[in-house]
């Protein structure tokens, strides 16, 4: 089911007016309550009356990440006064960003992520389990608000305690459930060390985000858990999960594009790049109120497409994160994403979907070294067939990256695991 047909399937004409419209209102707002972007947009000489269509935006000056904290905590707000929730990035340094909300920014929110929970195939009357955190982190709230929206039965069991998760999902039988990808296949591991048969699970949707995840890994959620597993994207400064979801399709994430308006740019130059082409996503929230934000840069690697989908929607389609501008390695010179080396790994047979990589520096030379969970079987196998098994990932991640690895087998669960997001990355240099 489509959930706003007016514009999930607005003709781009149709849509460029509305949003031409909407983002002269936004200047307007910015210019007589921002006194950050008042003084951001005198420093530029940039005039609200000068913005008349949307191509215009290309005048205004870009936000990032740094401005929240160095504004910490409500400096970026432009309508304090009637903001009535805030939400807390976990940062790891400095600051961390403050988001809020007013009333019509939670109706917005809800409005969007119903739209989401009907791309992935929710219908009302529904059951979800959000196993997402709740609290200041965005993901659980935000599902829980568009559930509600859509008149869908929410199970709010936030991250954590496993077994618990497991026993809903037996007793209560929800069809949709909502988390980050590596949890649910951490829940995988423990349903199987319960006896507990995946392929028996009532969920036949899953709407998985927060972190970057291959197609490989969705081949084994989907194949194990015997459910159709949906990437779902967000982030809490734009308004939390929401702003783009995949259809049953999976050709894509349709991007919400009347009230975040894309720009996919050359992160070095700041052009826009072709359709089709790898860039970074900068967004600017059309309508939101409490803390809107111009072309903030999300730092994600994307492509976009405009073409109409199978499913009827015309909204543009995003692709899956292909790596992101601020968790690049750079190793010997060589920028090393670790979506890249994930990609290698799930196509390997008798690896397992868990890998650590540990970057260091050794007589003055970087150094990576890939740790790697395999099957059990391979334990028992002839060391021959192990050091093979190993010689072939080093390989096909020296091919992908062009830089020398070393590859390190271990055990089935001896990476930690994690139910939010997984931590993929040790760096031990000091740079």
């Amino acid at each position: 089911m489509i959930w706003d047909q007016k514009m999930e399937c607005a003709s781009r004409p149709e849509m460029k007016k509305l949003q031409s419209e909407r983002l002269k209102k936004l200047v307007h707002y910015l210019w007589k309550g921002n006194a950050v972007y008042r003084r951001r947009f005198e420093h530029f000489n940039v005039k609200p009356s000068e913005i008349g269509d949307i191509s215009d935006i290309r005048k205004l000056p870009v936000t990032v990440k740094e401005d929240l904290r160095d504004n910490y905590p409500f400096g970026l707000f432009t309508d304090y006064r009637h903001t009535t929730e805030i939400h807390v990035s976990s940062g790891t340094t400095g600051n961390p960003t403050v988001v809020g909300y007013t009333r019509e920014d939670l109706k917005l929110w809800a409005q969007v992520m119903a739209r989401s929970l009907a791309l992935a195939g929710a219908v009302p009357g529904d059951m979800i389990q959000v196993a997402y955190g709740y609290g200041l982190f965005t993901g659980g709230l935000g599902a829980h608000y568009g559930a509600l929206e859509m008149g869908l039965k929410v199970i709010p069991a936030s991250s954590g305690q496993t077994k618990r998760q497991l026993k809903l999902m037996t007793d209560f039988r929800p069809r949709i459930l909502a988390c980050t990808p590596s949890y649910a296949l951490f829940m995988l591991d423990e349903a199987r060390a319960l006896g507990i048969d995946p392929k028996a699970s009532s969920w036949e949707i899953g709407i998985f985000g927060a972190e970057p995840w291959s197609e490989s890994m969705r081949a084994q959620i989907e194949a194990s858990w015997d459910m159709t597993a949906t990437d779902i994207y967000g982030l809490s400064e734009i308004i939390g999960p929401g702003v783009a979801q995949e259809c049953q399709h999976k050709a894509g994430l349709h991007f919400q594009w009347d009230v975040f308006y894309p720009e996919v740019l050359d992160p070095k130059t700041g052009e826009n790049v072709k359709d089709g082409e790898r860039g970074e996503l900068v967004i600017t929230t059309l309508t939101k109120r409490g803390i809107p934000l111009l072309r903030y840069r999300t730092r994600d690697i994307v492509t976009i497409e405009y073409s109409k989908c199978k499913c009827g929607r015309t909204t543009p389609r995003i692709s899956k994160i292909l790596g992101r501008t601020d968790d690049m390695l750079i190793i010997r010179g060589i920028n090393v994403f670790p979506s890249q080396i994930e990609y290698v790994l799930l196509k390997i047979e008798g690896t397992q979907p868990h890998y650590l990589l540990v970057v260091d520096r050794q007589n003055n030379l970087d150094t990576l070294e890939v740790w790697v969970e395999v099957e059990e079987k391979m334990f028992s196998d002839e060391i021959k067939q192990m050091r093979a098994l190993e010689e072939t990932i080093k390989r096909e991640i020296e091919s992908v990256l062009g830089l020398d690895v070393k590859v390190k087998l271990v055990e089935p669960k001896s990476i930690e695991r994690s139910e939010g997001k997984a931590k993929r990355v040790i760096d031990k240099r000091k740079i």
